[in-house]
């Protein structure tokens, strides 16, 4: 080509050109040379100006478009396990676009926040127009920050949520993204990380007042990356459902079977009665029947609603909030067991000795009508013998329900589950979203009714699941480690207490522990170190029995609306009986491995929000008390100092060494205690304490405390030596600095 091009030429070549536009190629291209490259250089710089091309002179593309190779993040993780990735820059109007990765053999493992160099390429007919292809991993772990932004005269700071990370951040005016100041804000770090001074950081979304009334879980959510908002095609299906009807399900509609639950629970999702057994052979037994929630009817594999259960694993439960696996549409109306509503069921009719011995079950689906909805409050006091409106009607049904309970607790008597006593907190908020009070949840024996007719519905299902050969998910929970359990005899031993050596360790020997705690100063600390101890539960297609219930087998049933391994294995049901054609799909069966290692890890991932969201309501509900005295017990020791746990509303706080006198402190890693280094003072887990509140910081949940009284004994000040931040000794030779004060004159 000889003619000079216009700019529209080279605007199209650019464009048709995404891997050959550099200025050298489009020099070759276009036969320009000599001087005509001044003019080139000048059309270049105006078209990028204009907005109308991007990049530099090694390699210009049209505006909005990637170049062929370009660094991305990966953003996501669908519920199919595809990974999408964004471009760390970008110079669009629209927003970034959304990027299939596709890895191919060999390719390093990648999670959400990795940064990587890709090939970019276009794809036509799919519902994505690019893919990425690996080229090299650049940064591996997420980038991103939750913060609050403060707002500065020259641009502002990002201040972390998270309250492990102090460190702070700079936000120039252009990255701010009209964030304003003290608004919760998610970030992203840019440019490289700084040596001195504050690292860059570049706001991506403003999320809002995390101040505002009931609120405060947001910040939770949005750091664990929880998933609040269902898509719209999700809420469509899920309100397009209808009531089923009794066709060829087993008419449980006279059954007396009534849910118990919270007094503000939303959701029912499992159903209860018993009536005695009038065979002649099992004098004094019941047959008890539990009744779930039909979800696998509605929840179908394949469809949108499925993989937005998946993706989500669980609902989450805030004191401000429910994070729900299910649309309103179904987890708090089709799929809930109401009051006097017909509602598709899974049940198991469950044959007990008059010893709570289970002698046989057998599954049927259903449709079921509830009489009642009870609080566990209402079912306690109809079990005491003192009736409502609600209750009275009922009276001989929850007469039959408590005696069979009384039967099942010999047979748990025998089985010896660990028998834990923690009490569980309940935040209580007013209308505006402040925190009233901090009260523990009494726990009645309608509760534990409950828990053990869910724990032997469960165990139906796995057992005949494996009986009939077919794949599930167990809910495995296996055995202490040897070392957590060392910990726990060194805590007993301080408590004066004895865990025995030696032998294989049952949940009895646990029992035995907490029983001789009971009723003793020490029996929270013992609790709440046996729980520690503890390994944690995950869901698995091989079955290593659970350890805690002390039962070889064991499956998760009973509340489908909330977990979606309760709804494997529902599915799983409605296969081996041949209930219908909504059972588990080749698919599914082929992929639980993975289905259960993810859900495993979104239940550990709302656990965290859980109680991080419940930090920071404790520590805005103490904001106002600085200064005040606390009781409370140590319950752990590291290296940078102790925590204590309050006994008056059980918020966890932190004592830093400097806090513990002005003198050094020995950690011993095996014994887990501090030795003051002048007073010879001695810091176990499980001492009593009395604690002034120093700090509370109610966006991350810290409580910064300072130790007053130990055992009873006021703490002793040391002798007054400087210290480190470290907890080092401080000392100067004074030759030495007269020497630097000579040198430096």
């Amino acid at each position: 080509m000889s003619k000079n091009p216009s700019k529209e030429d080279i605007l199209k070549w650019v464009q048709e050109h995404p891997d050959k536009a550099s200025k050298r190629d489009i020099s070759k291209a276009f036969s320009i040379t000599g001087s005509a490259r001044i003019e080139l250089k000048r059309m270049l710089r105006e078209l990028r100006t204009d907005g109308l091309i991007a990049g530099n002179r090694s390699a210009f593309r049209g505006a909005g478009e990637l170049p062929p190779v370009s660094v991305l993040r990966i953003s996501e993780q669908d519920s199919l396990g595809e990974l999408w990735a964004e471009p760390t820059e970008w110079d669009g109007d629209d927003g970034r676009p959304r990027i299939l990765f596709m890895p191919k053999v060999g390719d390093v493992a990648l999670s959400v926040g990795d940064r990587i160099l890709c090939r970019i390429s276009t794809i036509e007919g799919q519902d994505h127009k690019l893919e990425a292809r690996l080229i090299r991993r650049i940064g591996s772990g997420p980038d991103l920050v939750i913060g609050i932004y403060r707002l500065g005269s020259e641009g502002g700071r990002l201040v972390p949520v998270d309250k492990k990370n102090s460190r702070e951040f700079s936000i120039a005016s252009r990255d701010a993204n009209n964030a304003k100041d003290g608004e919760l804000v998610e970030a992203e770090q840019i440019g490289p990380k700084a040596r001195m001074g504050l690292a860059s950081a570049r706001i991506l979304e403003v999320l809002g007042d995390p101040m505002a009334p009931r609120s405060i879980s947001l910040i939770a959510i949005h750091q664990h990356e929880i998933p609040d908002h269902f898509p719209d095609n999700v809420i469509l299906d899920a309100e397009a459902a209808k009531p089923v009807e009794l066709g060829k399900r087993t008419d449980l509609r006279d059954l007396p079977l009534f849910t118990i639950d919270p007094s503000d629970a939303r959701d029912h999702d499992d159903a209860i009665c018993a009536i005695p057994d009038d065979d002649v052979t099992n004098k004094g037994g019941h047959i008890v029947w539990v009744a779930i929630a039909d979800v696998a009817h509605y929840v179908r594999p394949g469809t949108s609603l499925d993989a937005e259960a998946r993706k989500r694993g669980n609902s989450s439960y805030f004191p401000d909030r429910v994070v729900p696996m299910l649309p309103d549409a179904l987890s708090g109306d089709l799929c809930s067991l109401h009051e006097g509503v017909d509602r598709a069921c899974m049940a198991v009719r469950i044959k007990l000795s008059n010893k709570g011995i289970k002698l046989g079950h057998e599954f049927h689906r259903g449709l079921m009508r509830s009489p009642a909805s009870l609080s566990y409050e209402q079912a306690q006091a109809a079990f005491d013998g003192r009736y409502d409106e609600a209750t009275k009607p009922l009276a001989g049904a929850l007469s039959d329900l408590f005696s069979a309970y009384q039967s099942s607790m010999k047979a748990r008597e025998e089985r010896q589950p660990l028998n834990l006593d923690l009490p569980e907190r309940k935040i209580i908020l007013s209308e505006e979203g402040a925190v009233l009070s901090v009260d523990f949840r009494t726990r009645f024996d309608a509760h534990k009714l409950v828990e053990e007719f869910m724990v032997t519905a469960n165990v139906c299902a796995a057992e005949t699941l494996e009986a009939k050969d077919k794949n599930l998910l167990y809910r495995v929970h296996e055995e202490p480690s040897p070392e957590k359990l060392e910990g726990l005899r060194e805590v007993a031993e301080a408590s004066g207490l004895e865990l025995a050596k030696g032998q294989v360790l049952k949940t009895q020997h646990l029992n035995k522990l907490l029983a001789a705690a009971e009723n003793t100063e020490d029996a929270e600390i013992i609790n709440m170190t046996v729980l520690r101890c503890m390994a944690q539960a995950y869901y698995a297609p091989n079955n290593f029995g659970h350890f805690g219930l002390n039962l070889r087998r064991y499956a998760h049933f009973t509340s489908p609306i909330r977990r979606y391994a309760d709804l494997i294995v529902h599915r799983a049901l409605v296969s081996v009986h041949g209930f219908g054609d909504d059972g588990l799909s080749s698919e599914e069966e082929a992929a639980l491995k993975e289905t259960g290692e993810w859900i495993s890890t979104t239940e550990r991932r709302s656990m965290l929000a859980e109680r991080d969201t419940t930090d920071r309501y404790l520590a805005a509900f103490l904001a106002d008390r600085i200064g005040v005295e606390f009781t409370g017990r140590v319950s752990g020791i590291a290296k940078f100092g102790l925590f204590v746990k309050l006994d008056d509303t059980g918020a966890d706080g932190i004592i830093p060494l400097s806090k513990l006198g002005r003198e050094y402190w020995h950690y011993d890693d095996r014994n887990r205690t501090l030795k003051g280094d002048d007073s010879g003072r001695t810091i176990a887990i499980g001492m009593p304490c009395k604690v002034a509140l120093v700090d509370a910081t109610a966006v991350t949940g810290g409580l910064t405390l300072e130790m007053l009284e130990l055992n009873g004994n006021e703490m002793p000040k040391g002798s007054g030596r400087q210290t480190s931040h470290k907890g080092r000794r401080i000392t100067r030779s004074k030759d030495k600095d007269k020497g630097k004060r000579k040198k430096n004159r």
